[in-house]
């Protein structure tokens, strides 16, 4: 058994790899790249059957992807934003759950209860689809802001619906009244348990200045979140998120450098390696869903291609009827919120309409359901459940996860530069106030004025930079550092690095000494890059 583990593992681990160079070797999306590389993997003859365990998914893939995409989101943007996100999150959600139901019922003839519970499976696109995605495309930061945010909360929305739509299935009766105040109370714990633990974690974190100590408590931050919602009865994927908000207002002051200089590259592996997998095993299920699908002889091929056509169109279509009268229809009727938020262009509401991408969540939930209802009966359609949702994942992510880049451009959508904007003058006001302040600094010493003489060349050849990319365009890559400053550094460092490899070699130095000079050359050539702009990143 232990081998069977390993060899999945080391399996995913390899598929990861491939894949995401592949992916990124065609500039498509990983998300999607991985889903379409899973389901030609489990077509392979002979491969071992992978089944994706939904209680696995709900604890130990959705807490740690929810909570870093949390954690890295401006609270400013996210509050100014508040009410488009909680009329897609919530309004869309719940909008989506009811006609899915409606048209299941009248297309497939399924019970009402059960199309509740196939329309709140399918009704939250997925986070880590809308992000990675959304990051990689040239739009203005409040779409992807919209985006994120939206997609934050409205697993919370769904999972609690969807709670309430099993109930009613296996049980056979439901009542709005106490589901909406149900609804209420599940929300609100879940944003006080979030609350409770990101105090708790920030507690933490202004007492321990140890790097190691700070990374693993904050590993450990969302599912400690998550697990003391779901044990209090209420949203564990609120409390993640809402844990998350608020240390990422908090973290810039209680970490250290050297943790924030950790922390980065450790969550940034976790979240590559936990997307991968969870997108490849996503791929992985449709044979066995299929598998499953063989044994019931009442549901043709055609009647399958059917099903899967109608509702994969409905709920792109039911996302734009309702993106688009919500992002208009509220400035229309109140003056107040006109004034404080104009109308938006019909091209960045487009966008937002189009950007529905399902995800692991709806496949987990789907999973989930259980396979016998009250009395001993088997829950009503699963199989077909699973089908479906399967197919409005693949449909989804495939068909406007790889148009929305070719939407964009027909569009003529582009950044409209404002994250630079704050960015550089934000570095312009430090810089100005770091030389102010070293030009305060009296200078007796002959090493020290030496020391502060170099130090206010190196400030006022920034402040120069900063100020003509702020005269010549807005959207003119940045540069902290002159050409010549730039150009003679890369000389200098890679000179560096030439010699103390050469004493390593030659056994005059070890290699853990070999080791902390590259790493100050290392990250002296980062500032670099990072301060000529993301167009020389790679």
């Amino acid at each position: 058994m232990t081998g069977y583990i390993v060899d999945i593992f080391v399996g995913l681990l390899l598929a990861v790899a491939v894949l995401a160079l592949l992916a990124r070797r065609l500039h498509i999306p990983y998300p999607i790249f991985f889903v379409i590389g899973g389901l030609l993997i489990g077509l392979i003859p002979g491969l071992p059957k992978v089944r994706l365990d939904p209680e696995l998914v709900f604890l130990f893939f959705l807490p740690p992807l929810l909570f870093p995409a949390a954690l890295f989101t401006s609270w400013r943007d996210f509050r100014a934003n508040l009410r488009p996100i909680s009329l897609l999150a919530i309004g869309l959600v719940l909008f989506t759950t009811v006609a899915v139901a409606g048209l299941a019922f009248y297309f497939f003839h399924l019970p009402l209860a059960v199309g509740f519970v196939l329309g709140a499976i399918i009704s939250p696109p997925d986070a880590i689809a809308a992000t990675a995605i959304a990051e990689r495309l040239n739009v203005p930061r409040r779409i992807v802001t919209v985006l994120e945010g939206e997609s934050l909360v409205n697993d919370a929305t769904a999972l609690v619906a969807y709670r309430f739509a099993v109930i009613a299935v296996a049980t056979g009766s439901f009542s709005l009244a106490r589901a909406g105040g149900e609804f209420v109370i599940i929300g609100i714990g879940g944003i006080l348990a979030g609350l409770a633990v990101g105090w708790l974690a920030t507690q933490f974190h202004q007492r321990v200045d140890d790097a190691p100590i700070e990374i693993t408590v904050s590993l450990l931050t969302p599912f400690v979140a998550y697990l003391s919602a779901e044990h209090l009865g209420v949203s564990g994927v609120l409390a993640v998120v809402t844990a998350g908000l608020y240390l990422g207002r908090r973290m810039p002051e209680l970490l250290s450098f050297r943790t924030r200089l950790q922390a980065g590259p450790v969550w940034e592996m976790v979240e590559f390696l936990l997307n991968g997998f969870v997108f490849i095993l996503i791929g992985l299920q449709l044979p066995e869903v299929l598998r499953a699908l063989s044994d019931h002889t009442h549901y043709s091929f055609g009647r399958l291609v059917w099903y899967a056509l109608v509702i994969s169109l409905a709920v792109i279509l039911i996302r734009i009827l309702w993106v688009f009268p919500a992002s208009y229809l509220p400035r229309l009727l109140f003056k107040r919120i006109r004034d404080k938020d104009p109308y938006p262009s019909w091209r960045h509401v487009t966008i937002v309409a189009w950007t529905g991408m399902r995800g692991v969540v709806s496949l987990a939930a789907a999973l989930a359901l259980p396979f016998t209802i009250q009395g001993g009966d088997p829950f009503p359609y699963r199989d077909l459940i699973l089908f479906l949702t399967f197919i409005v994942i693949l449909a989804t992510l495939v068909v406007q996860g790889l148009s929305l880049p070719l939407l964009i451009r027909r569009l003529g959508i582009k950044d409209d530069g404002a994250t630079a904007r704050e960015e550089r003058e934000a570095r312009l006001k430090a810089n100005q106030a770091a030389l102010a302040r070293l030009r305060q600094i009296p200078e007796h010493n002959p090493a020290k004025a030496d020391a502060k003489r170099r130090l206010s060349i190196e400030y006022e050849d920034r402040i120069r930079q900063l100020e003509v990319t702020e005269t010549e365009n807005a959207n003119t890559p940045r540069h902290l550092f002159s050409s010549e400053y730039e150009h003679l550094s890369y000389e200098t460092l890679t000179e560096e690095r030439k010699t103390i490899l050469q004493l390593r070699n030659r056994g005059v130095i070890n290699d853990e000494v070999l080791r902390r000079i590259q790493r100050d050359i290392d990250l002296a050539e980062a500032r670099l890059r990072h301060g000529k702009g993301s167009d020389t990143a790679d």
